[in-house]
């Protein structure tokens, strides 16, 4: 349900492409496997991360998480990986993007950062870097501050887009290793990229302004999640009664609760008191 969740916010910001999931009973050979979510996965397409024949999907990863055939770079902050298209190091397109990403960066962080001309934003859509730092945000997604799953695209001749949000399963306060357990305090501003953009006055007030727009559907997306529970009720007392998972800690449950109902209930007063939390800090912007 995090993960259902996190995706309908995507789905109600500007960003270009947010996977749909849906909630599945599962059988493997006539046998009964579970209740699953099943997602839509990122990747190049027309209907998906749409970078036509030039551009490129790319993720801020860790060298311990690559692949032996994986094709890589390095700013001076983060590794980037490059998802699609399959290139090698000789390529052209190699030299392109890492050229393009690292200009960027080095903008970013340049004393004139600011400017509207010449500054971060002749690189930057700025619109998708709030909509991705405000839904990961929101969940505080662990994985979202600097660590893997943040993904990111590039079309040669336009702007930089974050996205799409991806991996929110440690999100929402269900983890028990870090301070994003917790609905109170920053997570994701702590992005080196967008705590930068927010030291900037024009991100800070596009920022107020979005957070507001979200914030006021709250109703609505409560309402979501209480429908979603409802729906579920049946099949996830079977997905219990296969893996005995409600009442039993799952690295890295934060909290253990003996009914599903608890379980989300949970989670909503989690995402209120979240949500409260975050209209205060970012007034204070």
């Amino acid at each position: 349900m995090r993960n259902h969740l996190a995706f309908a916010l995507g789905h109600r910001t500007t960003l270009t492409w947010t996977p749909s999931g849906h909630f599945a009973e599962v059988f493997v050979n006539g046998e009964h496997d579970g209740f699953y979510h099943i997602t839509e996965k990122v990747e190049d397409g027309s209907n998906r991360v749409d970078i036509g024949d030039t551009g490129f999907l790319l993720e801020i990863d860790q060298p311990d998480r690559l692949d032996p055939d994986d094709v890589s770079f390095q700013t001076h902050t983060y590794l980037i990986n490059i998802k699609e298209p399959g290139l090698a190091y000789s390529d052209p397109e190699f030299a392109q993007v890492r050229q393009h990403i690292n200009e960027f960066e080095t903008v970013l962080f340049s004393n004139a950062f600011a400017d509207p001309t010449n500054g971060y934003r002749a690189y930057a859509d700025v619109d998708s870097f709030i909509d991705w730092f405000l839904v990961n945000e929101i969940a505080k997604n662990v994985d979202a501050q600097w660590y893997s799953s943040i993904f990111l695209h590039w079309i040669p001749g336009e702007k930089i887009r974050m996205g799409p949000i991806w991996d929110f399963d440690l999100g929402f306060g269900n983890v028990d290793y870090a301070d994003a357990t917790y609905p109170e305090g920053w997570w994701v501003r702590w992005n080196t990229w967008i705590d930068r953009m927010l030291e900037n006055p024009y991100f800070a007030q596009r920022v107020k302004e979005r957070y507001a727009d979200i914030n006021s559907q709250r109703p609505e997306i409560k309402a979501d999640i209480n429908a979603w529970a409802g729906h579920l009720s049946l099949s996830q007392a079977e997905n219990d009664s296969i893996w005995q998972t409600i009442g039993t800690y799952v690295w890295p449950n934060p909290v253990v609760y003996d009914t599903y109902e608890e379980e989300v209930e949970h989670l909503v007063e989690w995402l209120d008191t979240r949500m409260d939390w975050l209209a205060e800090a970012i007034n204070g912007l």
